[in-house]
């Protein structure tokens, strides 16, 4: 529907003198006619920012339109059906800027909205929406308690951010414990929020049994002056949408050693590459210093989330997963010495010369 048509039909109802309308129907027409964009939206296009876990920023979902205003007998069909026709943007997830995957999944109808939640005294948690691609299992986590006010938690010794109030969380399968657990604040705009994300290895030589879909996880959570440990049942389904499978077997070499990508899956989510390298000097120790850095056919070095490595004769394969930047044409894959850990942005004289591969991608539709 023409906004500007849209406009006009909320001007005649603000406008109108009905006594026999709700207070509470008639604010949410207000807040909707306030909410609407005098001049068409800006591209959503922003620059790579770093990855959630360092600089978590979510920023405010769009207003979601009550379902009093449409269950209301005070307002018209054409009205409704109006109303029925704003965009409503559902998933916490779209609005996530560090991570371009997730912001995806969101965007993507990716996400599954979640009603999970456990309370102990006057605390209480709530599961809000998940995503799993088969790789990240990310969920919302939002706390309401009286010692929580505006993402800052008094503790009973200090005030802290939220984030910075859990004490331990384990994220277990099966009944087995999954490692590699994080988490962040969701942002300004939803500070009693918290993102958690495992990302689970392709291969688990600790497992006893494989992960099915859809699956549940235990994840047990302590709170900073709370002696209670809270038991979430969060469910996950895994999405097929968009994935890509390849195994291009394709290899690179110079007088620095050789670069062979053996495997590339791709979702909207997560990107996975297992790679394997050999130099030329046969140094373990500098090998084990040797990763590959990720880029997309706009520049952008995809954030690298973690993976295993395993030393093979005068090399080593890493399983690597990393955070996908949006659809790409193809990826670019440049060996590095990392100096910190191999998720750092990696400058120009950390790369191995004459080693870097382009890998074509073929178009991610709906699978």
């Amino acid at each position: 529907m023409d906004l500007s048509k849209l406009e006009v039909e909320l001007k005649k109802y603000k406008s109108a003198e009905n006594t026999s309308m709700s207070l509470l129907v008639r604010s949410r027409l207000d807040e909707t006619y306030a909410s609407l964009p005098e001049r068409p939206c800006l591209p959503k296009g922003r620059a790579p920012r770093p990855r959630l876990w360092k600089t978590a920023s979510v920023a405010a979902a769009a207003i979601l339109l009550g379902a009093t205003v449409f269950a209301s007998g005070f307002i018209s069909p054409a009205m409704a059906k109006s109303l029925k026709q704003i965009p409503v943007v559902g998933s916490l997830f779209s609005s996530i800027e560090a991570d371009l995957g997730l912001r995806a999944a969101g965007e993507q109808g990716l996400t599954a909205k979640v009603n999970a939640g456990i309370s102990y005294q006057d605390v209480k948690l709530d599961v809000t929406e998940t995503v799993y691609d088969g790789t990240r299992a990310v969920f919302l986590l939002r706390v309401t308690a009286p010692n929580l006010k505006e993402g800052m938690f008094d503790t009973g010794e200090e005030a802290v951010k939220l984030s910075n109030a859990i004490d331990s969380v384990v994220f277990k399968v099966n009944g087995q414990v999954k490692e590699g657990v994080n988490y962040a604040s969701a942002g300004a705009a939803n500070p009693n929020v918290l993102v958690f994300e495992n990302v689970l290895p392709a291969v688990d030589r600790n497992a006893t049994t494989t992960i099915p879909d859809p699956f549940h996880a235990e994840v047990l959570v302590k709170l900073a002056g709370i002696d209670h440990e809270f038991t979430l049942d969060v469910p996950f389904h895994k999405t097929t949408k968009g994935i890509v499978n390849l195994k291009p077997n394709a290899s690179r070499s110079s007088d620095q050693g050789s670069l062979t990508v053996s495997e590339v899956n791709v979702t909207p989510v997560t990107t996975r590459l297992v790679t394997t390298i050999k130099l030329a000097d046969q140094a373990s120790e500098r090998l084990s210093h040797t990763r590959v850095a990720v880029y997309d056919d706009q520049g952008r070095q995809l954030p690298a989330l973690n993976g295993e490595g395993t030393f093979v004769e005068n090399g080593i394969t890493f399983d690597g997963r990393y955070a996908t930047t949006g659809k790409t044409k193809y990826l670019i894959i440049k060996p590095f010495e990392y100096e910190d850990d191999f998720s750092e942005k990696v400058r120009e004289d950390q790369f191995i010369e004459g080693l870097e591969l382009k890998i074509d991608l073929p178009s991610q539709s709906e699978q």
